[in-house]
């Protein structure tokens, strides 16, 4: 299979190289990350909500390797943060954030990383939005709950995101899905190990049926991360069992991917939130994004074929 593959070159330095230096990988990037700053950005925001769509901000790079890259990538969000308040959106955007930029692998990483994402969750509250916390690979995950948990005792409304593919996901959702929590689930797209995660793609697809039955039946507010169609109707018919008005859970979809879904669930009410990520450390989000679906690879190669 080529996403185990793909996924290995996302942590190359020599694949980054190549990639970057490619004739063809300019259109393809653009395709799925809005701009380079925030000033490319706030268009499509603005464009976005226009069509009834809702938006999470992401500032792409992971990379980080000292707390000053750390505490540049906090103030990346502060000034997003500043821009939006101007927009006066509200929760129409919000903001999603690993916390590996903001500096949880380095030394006292779990501390670091509390103590600059959050200024940023405490802004966002300000102008009457939120902050997700974007799940990561296996090992950061204890860290990445435990910053979660003490972020929503002062600002409960902060949410989380939870991966199918984890044989720990079940019960993490048993936990999250709990009165005023919001969760992201979403398939997973990290190369995790045999020990820790379904490998099979039909396996996944059971256990993401399994966990968003749990999350529709909780007391929380479900964000259905998926392209799949099949899913997004199990998702809607698991809201209906479970009762749920179609403004009590949403769909999340990547920007530059099934565009056209994103205004249809939208005109049928459903609140529909894009995942728009925007900066120049784009090579890591973009592998994973040829990754999780093989016709993302044909265009990026029939890309570089055609300009090449």
């Amino acid at each position: 299979m080529l996403g185990p593959v793909i996924l290995a070159a996302s942590r190359s330095d020599r694949m980054r190289r190549f990639i970057s230096a490619a004739p063809g990988t300019k259109q393809v990037v653009d395709r799925f990350i809005a701009g380079e700053n925030v000033d490319h950005v706030l268009p499509v925001v603005r464009e976005s909500v226009g069509k009834g769509l809702e938006l999470t901000l992401d500032v792409v790079g992971e990379d980080i390797t000292t707390p000053a890259e750390a505490a540049a990538a906090r103030d990346a969000y502060l000034e997003l943060v500043g821009r939006l308040k101007d927009l006066g959106f509200g929760t129409k955007a919000e903001m999603s954030v690993k916390l590996s930029m903001f500096g949880q692998a380095l030394e006292n990483g779990h501390e670091l990383a509390l103590a600059n994402v959050r200024p940023v969750v405490e802004a966002a509250a300000a102008i009457g939005t939120t902050v997700t916390l974007d799940a990561e690979d296996h090992t950061t995950l204890d860290s990445m709950f435990a910053i979660h948990e003490e972020l929503r005792k002062d600002f409960p409304q902060t949410g989380c995101v939870i991966q199918a593919y984890l044989f720990r996901t079940e019960d993490d959702a048993r936990r999250l899905a709990a009165a005023g929590s919001r969760v992201r689930i979403v398939k997973g797209a990290y190369k995790e190990p045999a020990s820790v995660a379904y490998q099979d793609k039909a396996e996944i697809d059971k256990a993401y049926v399994r966990i968003m039955k749990i999350l529709m039946e909780g007391d929380g507010y479900p964000m259905i991360g998926s392209h799949d169609p099949r899913l997004v109707a199990i998702a809607q018919e698991l809201g209906r069992q479970a009762g749920r008005k179609l403004d009590e859970y949403e769909f999340q979809m990547l920007y530059g991917i099934r565009s056209d879904e994103h205004v249809r669930l939208a005109a049928e009410g459903h609140r529909m939130r894009v995942y728009t990520a925007y900066g120049t450390d784009w090579y890591g989000y973009f592998m994973r994004r040829l990754a999780e679906k093989p016709a993302n690879l044909l265009f990026f190669a029939r890309s570089i074929l055609t300009k090449g």
